[in-house]
């Protein structure tokens, strides 16, 4: 059942989104040469709880730690540890916060220092795919129309558009209903309203979209060993423009 937020819990909303976005940002602080997947996940943690929110990944299907931490052909869900971040490393950071009953939840992809060019075009092209699908994210749209221009900006330009993992509705609860894949024909799905909120989180991979997952039944890999990158915000739908809850400041956006 797809849940439409009221003023008082978008605000709420609001509140988790900006703490998520500042996790975002404690991670990005961080990332560089030398320094273990842990440490990340710590800066993560610290951040979270000094605004007195609470990790929503932290114990989420018994998941270790408070991020996500994804490296170079690790698509989603990396278990923090003692992995060391290297030079011309794609970093991907999913994380998430709970406050006043309401998740926020986005991630991003980080490049370490100088990365190569096939690198830096896969990340410039999973953003953007994120703000083409969101030029439907508006009232009368319906949800595959999201996923439709996800997939035909990647797919255009030779990628490979993860179908296995999807986006999702997000409030009270992480996942909500409805998922939000990121492909798919148009005009299919629930129509867009007022008060949804949704994860919106193109996950796309530089060779095939097919993956798997590790044997610590969390770790997702790209199945042909090829760089995968990713990105997401929590949106939230309104009679105007789509409004991004866990905005963080990475520069322009166009």
């Amino acid at each position: 059942m797809i849940t439409l937020k009221n003023s008082k819990e978008i605000a709420s909303m609001q509140k988790s989104g900006a703490i998520t976005a500042a996790a975002m940002m404690a991670a990005r602080a961080v990332i560089r040469p030398g320094v273990t997947t842990r440490q990340i996940d710590r800066a993560v943690h610290a951040e979270i709880l000094a605004h007195g929110a609470v990790p929503s990944f932290l114990g989420y299907g018994g998941f270790p730690g408070s991020a996500c931490v994804s490296v170079n052909d690790e698509v989603i869900h990396g278990i923090p540890g003692d992995r060391v971040i290297h030079e011309g490393d794609l970093v991907k950071i999913d994380v998430g916060a709970l406050f006043e009953g309401f998740h926020g939840d986005c991630a991003a992809t980080f490049a370490v220092g100088e990365v190569s060019e096939e690198a830096r075009r896969l990340m410039d092209v999973t953003r953007q795919s994120f703000y083409e699908g969101i030029k439907f994210a508006r009232v009368g749209y319906r949800v595959s129309d999201i996923s439709h221009a996800i997939q035909e900006y990647a797919e255009s330009r030779g990628y490979g558009v993860v179908r296995q993992y999807v986006g999702h509705g997000v409030g009270r609860k992480l996942h909500e209903d409805p998922e939000v894949p990121n492909f798919g024909k148009p005009g299919h799905g629930p129509r867009l309203l007022p008060g949804m909120t949704i994860a919106i989180e193109p996950m796309i991979n530089a060779g095939s979209f097919d993956v798997k997952v590790m044997p610590d039944n969390w770790t997702v890999k790209t199945a042909d060993h090829s760089l995968s990158a990713h990105y997401e915000h929590s949106v939230l739908i309104t009679t105007g423009d789509p409004v991004l809850l866990t905005k963080w400041d990475e520069g322009t956006v166009d």
